[in-house]
Formats: C-alpha cells, structure tokens, sequence
C-alpha cells in the first residue's frame, strides 16, 4: 500500500542479504495486510558486499511502497539505521534487522501494544535462536554496561521494537559520532515498555559480527556512553596510593629498628614494573577519550548516502 503519508514506517538495514529480502518485504505485506494501515518499507543498503542491492532495485520496481537507499560505503549497522530512520514518514517507526530473526508478524503485538498509550514498545526476544556463543557475548555486555553506565540493559532487547515518531526525532538529533540505537533509544526515555516475542532462527548465512567486531563495537560503545572507567583508575589509584604510603611508613619503621639493612632489589623492581603499568595504562585510557573528543569535533557525517530508488532525496 502507497501512501504519502504512511501510519508505519519499517526501518530494516541490509547486509549480504540477497536470498532473503524477497521473503522478509513478503512477510511484512502479510502483516500490513492484517493492520490495514499506509505504509512504507525502507531498505538500507550498508554496502553489501553481495548483490542486496540489485535485488532490492527490482523489489522497490515491483513495490513503490518499498524504498531502497544504498550508503556510500560500509558504515555499520547503527549508522544504517540513523539513515532510515531519517527517513521514515510514518507516524510509528518499525525497527527490525533483514535476517527475519525479528519476525514481522510480530509486529500486531507490538503495534497493539503501543495502542495502550506507550511511545517505545520494544520486542523481548523469548528462547534466543542464537549461538551460545552470541547469547553470552550479549549477556556479558550487558552486565558490564549496565555496571559502568549505572543504567538497566536488558541482553534480550535489541533493536526490534515499535517507536512513535516523536521519539525518534529526538534520536535523530543526537550528533553522537558513535551510534548505537538501543542505548540511544534508552537514553531519550519516553513512555516505555517490552512485551515478549518470538524469535526465529537466521534463515541464511551467518553473524557479519565477528569476535573482534564484537569486541570493538562493546568497546566503543561503553567509551562512548560512559566515562566510568576513567573514575575506576581514579579511585583503584586512590587505593593504591594509600597502600604504597602505608608500606612506606612501613619499610621506614622496620629500617629505623634495624631490620632492615638492604632493600630487596625483587620488592623494588616488581613496584616499578607495577606502578609503571598502572601509569601507562591510565595514560592509555585517557588517551582513547581524547580520541573520541576528536573523532566527534571533525563533525563528520555517520553515513553518506549514495543512491536510492522511490525517493526523492
């Protein structure tokens, strides 16, 4: 259904992909079948690497409601989104990744339950069809995260969810250089809920996070959100401090009673190495702050946008 001014606006970003968009623009015109609402299918091309985006050209032919956007180069995941949702008309905002995982039926469950007066619904993913070895990395995030920014983040709720337009203009408007929509949509607050949902297993390929991606995009995106680890090293060399003038009164009052005559050359190298480290390391840390204040005082755009079909941009 076309419309210029559509109720739902779906938001899925597209990587290596091909096989399936087919499936997931079909399986979101069921839904919208039952909904009766205008709608619109924005498709995010992060530069796939295989032929998404020739097939999502001939599905926006077929389907003017469906509109395909390619980003210039890979940008990420997040930053895809932050370039849908840019675009997205409707009065809801549909978020949902293209492996259908996040099942488009569920979408009646979330959309009725925005209904009920609430401008954030997310999905709660019950009986994660994931690795293990996915399913722990996302705990372990979580509870790291939720330690160093003092927040409340739920490893079972990613990006799925249903946002009223209101709420995602003010995202749009946060100029943050790193993205990451969840924590973003967190931040803004608004009334809030989660509600349980299916989830399915990928229908094909494999995760594009590998464990060094994963690795950087938990880092970036802690460093990003929280300055924490720099008040830790603050107190842990507080704690330090303290206990290294303890031992000197210490060596001092054991010197003075004559029970010691040589200092322990062992006991003086392990301090130097250790103190050493505990310097560099903090030194190190302030470091990636700093480069992050640059990163975001370049103002650099977070996504450029390259072609698109059904748009007018």
């Amino acid at each position: 259904m076309q419309n210029l001014n559509p109720i739902i606006s779906f938001v899925s970003p597209v990587y290596k992909a091909e096989k399936i968009l087919d499936k997931l623009v079909d399986e979101i015109q069921k839904t919208m079948l039952v909904l009766d609402q205008p709608y619109e299918i924005i498709l995010i091309d992060d530069r796939s690497p295989d032929k998404s985006w020739d097939v999502m050209k001939v599905i926006s032919c077929k389907f003017p409601e469906v509109k395909s956007v390619r980003l210039s180069r890979n940008f990420g995941q997040h930053p895809a989104i932050m370039a849908g949702l840019t675009l997205a008309k409707g009065e809801w905002i549909v978020v949902l990744d293209c492996d259908l995982q996040d099942q488009p039926k569920e979408v009646l469950k979330l959309y009725n339950k925005a209904q009920e007066g609430f401008d954030v619904v997310l999905a709660k993913r019950r009986n994660r069809q994931d690795s293990f070895f996915k399913k722990m990395n996302s705990k372990l995030f979580s509870v790291i995260y939720s330690y160093l920014t003092e927040t409340k983040f739920d490893s079972t709720i990613a990006n799925f969810g249903i946002y009223n337009k209101k709420v995602i203009v003010e995202i749009v408007k946060m100029n943050d250089y790193i993205k990451s929509f969840p924590l973003f949509v967190s931040w803004v607050g608004y009334n809030t809920t989660s509600i349980e949902v299916e989830h399915a297993k990928r229908q094909e390929g494999s995760s594009s996070y590998s464990l060094s991606k994963l690795i950087s995009l938990a880092f970036n995106t802690i460093i990003s959100f929280s300055n924490k680890p720099l008040k830790l090293f603050v107190k842990f060399g507080l704690v330090v401090s303290i206990i290294s003038f303890i031992v000197g009164l210490l060596t001092i009052y054991r010197y003075l009673k004559g029970e010691i005559l040589v200092l322990g050359y062992s006991s003086l190298m392990v301090s130097i190495w250790f103190l050493s480290g505990v310097i560099i390391t903090t030194t190190g840390l302030v470091g990636i702050y700093i480069g992050k204040i640059f990163d975001q005082s370049k103002g650099r755009k977070a996504y450029i946008i390259d072609k698109n079909t059904n748009y007018d941009i």
